[in-house]
């Protein structure tokens, strides 16, 4: 019984963190004049990925000014970013990752400097955008009269474990963080996708620029908070053209990008741990186990049935096949055992491993060594 109501709140909260309204295609006309944007990629050793991401990104519009900086790379980053011959493109070698610093926000502060433009474009070296996606998010910008405008891109979702999970990441993010919610000049929660995001320069600077982000393994929401929170207005949405260019096919790899900040993203906090376990018990585990045992069988299927309602807009708007909304508890499950693996690598002082470097998330993650 529980389990329903939770799910008819989830359902019926006035502003619809399930629903998919908050969405932005590209524009279909012809390539836009981009000399007020700067757009700045860090690159890690993106050697697969990176010549496709800037090309979609030189296509978006003339005169555009494309700065990468290369976080010691190891493969062959340089050489691909080179031979991408782009006239204006600014290539900068990154130096050693400082004490008190994560990766991606140093390499950004290293291309600060080349930020001389009234818009810039935060993009990561493993997002293709869609010919015309430039110019919709300056008009979404200019319309919604924001700082700061955050795309999530569509990650890939071919294999089993990336339909299973990688629909539900979404679902659960919109959860935490409503959409309408974040875009409401008013309200206090503040959210923003890290991939793609198109921001206000002076904004940037205003709020101390990169430095103000330095030791936030969780950067991207850091930053939409610190703007809000300046005055200026933020948007976030969904689109189908970002993409994402790097694969999850194997649970492990899923598992590690959401271990990474899990644990964090709950404070590093024993008991909102426990709360939010207790909440994904009730929301997934309650359900299936009361249905199989029968005697709580109604509630068990309207909370199932409320459950999958809830999910559809999510699958619907990734085009996968209704079947999908299915997995949707078995998504909780392993959401939850992925928090747990969070908090039990933080208590045994493993600190947070990524792209080869390790980070300590205590007192807002320093970068600490490089592995």
């Amino acid at each position: 019984m529980a389990s329903a109501l939770l799910w008819a709140c989830v359902l019926l909260l006035p502003w619809r963190p399930c629903a998919v309204r908050e969405s932005l295609a590209a524009d279909a006309g012809a390539p836009d004049e981009m000399s007020d944007v700067v757009a700045l990629v860090p690159a890690r050793n993106e050697a697969e990925s990176i010549a496709r991401t800037l090309a979609a990104l030189s296509g978006q519009g003339r005169h555009l000014k494309i700065v990468v900086v290369d976080d010691q790379s190891t493969d062959g980053t340089v050489e691909a970013i080179n031979s991408a011959g782009l006239p204006d493109l600014v290539l900068i070698r990154g130096e050693a990752l400082p004490a008190g610093w994560t990766g991606k926000v140093w390499a950004q502060a290293q291309g600060e400097k080349e930020l001389d433009r009234p818009l810039t474009l935060l993009l990561d070296a493993d997002v293709e955008l869609a010919p015309g996606l430039l110019t919709a998010l300056k008009r979404k910008m200019r319309d919604q009269r924001a700082g700061l405008a955050s795309l999530m891109v569509e990650l890939p979702m071919a294999g089993f474990w990336e339909r299973v999970l990688i629909p539900a990441f979404v679902y659960f993010f919109k959860l935490l963080y409503p959409f309408a919610l974040a875009n409401a000049p008013h309200s206090r929660v503040a959210a923003a996708a890290g991939g793609c995001v198109l921001m206000e320069t002076r904004r940037l600077q205003k709020i101390g620029g990169f430095a103000s982000l330095r030791g936030e393994l969780i950067d991207d929401c850091t930053l939409a908070r610190l703007v809000k929170n300046d005055g200026a207005r933020i948007w976030v949405g969904l689109t189908r053209d970002a993409r994402g260019l790097r694969r999850y096919p194997r649970l492990s790899d899923i598992w590690n990008m959401v271990a990474r900040t899990a644990f964090t993203q709950l404070r590093l906090s024993g008991a909102l741990l426990a709360v939010c376990t207790l909440l994904m018990a009730l929301a997934f585990v309650a359900p299936v186990t009361g249905l199989a045992a029968g005697g709580s069988a109604v509630f068990a299927a309207i909370a199932l049935g409320a459950m999958m309602l809830s999910y559809f807009p999510t699958i619907r708007y990734y085009r996968l096949h209704p079947v999908w909304v299915l997995a949707l508890p078995l998504a909780g499950v392993l959401f939850l055992a992925m928090t747990w693996s969070s908090a039990f690598r933080h208590w045994r002082g493993e600190g947070v491993s990524w792209r080869g470097r390790a980070y300590d998330p205590r007192g807002g993650g320093a970068g600490v060594r490089v592995r």
